[in-house]
């Protein structure tokens, strides 16, 4: 679980003063993203230190910035090494990166690249030209999909504790702490709630464009209606899945809550956010999703006893 690269100046192939400078952050599979394009090219490679975060992340959170360019720039000594003054800075950096500050601050200019790292080659070959289709943003579903694994590792320790406090809540109801009840139907919301993790995690970057609304809160809430509009349907068909309609309702409020939450987490993996609307997302979404959450869980903790 190491994603960081130490900041400051690498070799790709063999660079000499003439071979251009592409910056890049020091989260591991940026730099080895880009360092895999370069295998018919001489560069060298300013990393900057970003705490471990991507390109277009820390240039939004300001640690891929100018003020962490000129910085570096001087801390490699790059003007002794390179005779020109140019520097290929990544596209989804721009927002961190005031090109006119660099260049009076440390004299090196900057030229934006394209969008994605297999586009460097061509537009090295190209007289650090970019075609339009370089600069246009693309985040198909394999983009997406290639992702949720990430989601996953982060997710699941928090999900299996809370389906564990789940597994052994189910064990409170009438009379004495009952361990038959710990077995069901504490399995069975144990697991409800490890399906409703997991499907949540998959579908909504799955689903993402098609998904209702624009903040990621509302497309994972409208995901967890869909869901638990499912369990309400296999409870009317099959009357008895759940111990009470208490128990039914906690469920269809906390499902919508929790894929509510999973689908803003992955406003950090998307192309498709801003930093200002994410904290305006954040103003809005959070005290909803903690009210739902409080009500279904006591609506839960009701429905033992009931």
């Amino acid at each position: 679980m190491q994603f960081l690269v130490q900041p400051g100046l690498y070799a790709a192939g063999s660079p000499n003063s003439d071979s251009p400078v592409l910056v890049s952050s020091n989260y591991k599979m940026s730099f080895d993203r880009l360092r895999s394009q370069l295998d018919s090219h001489d560069a060298w490679i300013l990393v900057l230190d970003t705490k471990g975060i991507n390109v277009w992340c820390a240039a939004g959170k300001g640690t891929f910035g100018t003020d962490e360019i000129v910085r570096r720039v001087g801390a490699a000594g790059l003007d002794d090494i390179v005779a020109h003054r140019r520097l290929i800075v990544p596209q989804l950096g721009a927002p961190g990166v005031a090109a006119h500050e660099v260049k009076k601050q440390c004299g090196f200019s900057v030229r934006f690249g394209p969008a994605r790292s297999e586009d460097i080659p061509a537009f090295m070959d190209a007289g650090l030209k970019a075609t339009p289709e370089m600069r246009r943003v693309r985040f198909p579903m394999h983009d997406r999909v290639a992702l949720i694994p990430m989601e996953l590792v982060g997710g699941m320790k928090h999900a299996v504790w809370i389906a564990t406090a789940f597994l052994l809540l189910a064990g409170l109801g009438e009379g004495i702490y009952s361990f038959e009840r710990v077995a069901n139907p504490g399995l069975r919301n144990a697991g409800l709630l490890l399906a409703a993790f997991l499907l949540s995690v998959i579908l909504v970057p799955t689903l993402l464009p098609w998904l209702p609304g624009r903040a990621f809160s509302t497309k994972g809430a409208w995901l967890g209606i869909a869901l638990a509009l499912i369990l309400v349907a296999c409870e009317w068909q099959a009357p008895g899945v759940f111990e009470n309609w208490w128990t039914l309702a906690a469920w269809v409020l906390m499902i919508p809550t929790l894929a509510s939450v999973l689908g803003m987490y992955f406003t950090g993996a998307s192309t498709y956010t801003s930093l200002s609307g994410v904290h305006r997302e954040m103003r809005v979404a959070l005290p909803l999703q903690a009210a739902c959450g409080m009500i279904g869980v006591g609506l839960w903790l009701a429905g033992r006893f009931l």
